[in-house]
Parts: structure tokens; C-alpha cells; sequence
């Protein structure tokens, strides 16, 4: 849901629980994209524009999840505004955004806290996933960004997505995997 956001595209995400997703759908309206429900176990999200600011704070179910963090932290580094991510659950979940810096992003971390000062564009630059949603985070960003962007650290990625660069493709995202030789 957050890449459609993010990279202003149009997804149908079919055979989920709706009412699981109920936080992130409202912040994706909130913030001036669509997230519909359909068929009781569909969600069709789109964005057609720049989305706006807003300010999430991580807390168990039914708040915002911690591990979808990251993922909004894209959206929020193209979003309109100044935003503001709180994280209440974990320690160092922030270390994503030093990469996120690097593809143009305007992110200042401390703590428990990030601002996230909206720019227009990313760019592609070569990135270090950090973590297993920091890698998340970096695709998402890879594929909004203008350019291309190489994340290194893919085993952190593999050992919770498998096949993830075929998901993307299925969806329209100009993803490859390269594997570089010793």
C-alpha cells in the first residue's frame, strides 16, 4: 500500500483482513491519497498526487505498526510538509533514514523521534539496508526515486521476503537483481 503511495501508482490488494489495516488506510486517506475497500477483503490504493503531511506515532494493534515504519518514512520524505514519526516500541528503528539522506531525503533522527522535511524528489544512489523493514523501506524509495539506486546488504531483505524484486515487477516496478562476483 505505502509504495502506491509513494510512488503515485494504483494497487489492488486482494485476500487481506481490512479491518487489520484500518490504521494505515486511514493515515494513506489522511494524508490526501485512497485507500478503498471493496469485496470485504479487498483494498484498492492509489495516489494521484503529492500527499501531505502528518504525524504517526507507533503503538501495538490497532495503532500504526513499528514494522510498517520505515515504509511510511518514504512517503513522509515525499509528502508536502513537515512530518513527525514518533516510535514508541523500538530502539534504533531510525537507522534507515541516514540512507534515505542520501537519495535527497531531509530527515533529522534522535532518539525515538525523526522529522521528515518533504522534498520533491528522491534520487537513486547506492543504499545499505540495515535492517529487514529499513530494506523495505529502501525498495520503496528506489522505485519512487528519479535515477537508479543500489541496495547492498540484500540478506537482511531475503530472510523476509522471498522472491520480493518478482513481487515488485508484478506490480510495474523497474526492479532487478544483480549479483556482483568476488
Amino acid at each position: 500500500m505505502l509504495a502506491a503511495v509513494a510512488s503515485q501508482g494504483d494497487l489492488v490488494i486482494k485476500n487481506c483482513i481490512t479491518k487489520h489495516l484500518e490504521c494505515i488506510t486511514a493515515k494513506i486517506i489522511e494524508m490526501g491519497a485512497h485507500a478503498e475497500e471493496t469485496n470485504g477483503d479487498t483494498i484498492h490504493v492509489w495516489c494521484d498526487q503529492r500527499t501531505n503531511k502528518t504525524n504517526i506515532k507507533t503503538s501495538p494493534y490497532p495503532g500504526f505498526p513499528t514494522d510498517l515504519q520505515p515504509q511510511m518514512g518514504v512517503v513522509l520524505s515525499l509528502s508536502d510538509g513537515t512530518s513527525i514519526i514518533n516510535e514508541s516500541i523500538w530502539e534504533s528503528r531510525f537507522q534507515y533514514t541516514d540512507e534515505l539522506n542520501k537519495m535527497g531525503a531531509k530527515i533529522t533522527a534522535q532518539g525515538k523521534s525523526a522529522v521528515f522535511e518533504g522534498v520533491d524528489e528522491l534520487y537513486g544512489a547506492p543504499v545499505y539496508a540495515t535492517d529487514l523493514r529499513a530494506g523495505a523501506a529502501l525498495i520503496i524509495a528506489g522505485i519512487s526515486a528519479n535515477g537508479v539506486t543500489e541496495i547492498y546488504n540484500l540478506e537482511h531483505i531475503d530472510r523476509g521476503y522471498e522472491n520480493i524484486e518478482e513481487k515488485f515487477k508484478n506490480i510495474g516496478a523497474n526492479i532487478e537483481r544483480i549479483s556482483v562476483d568476488d
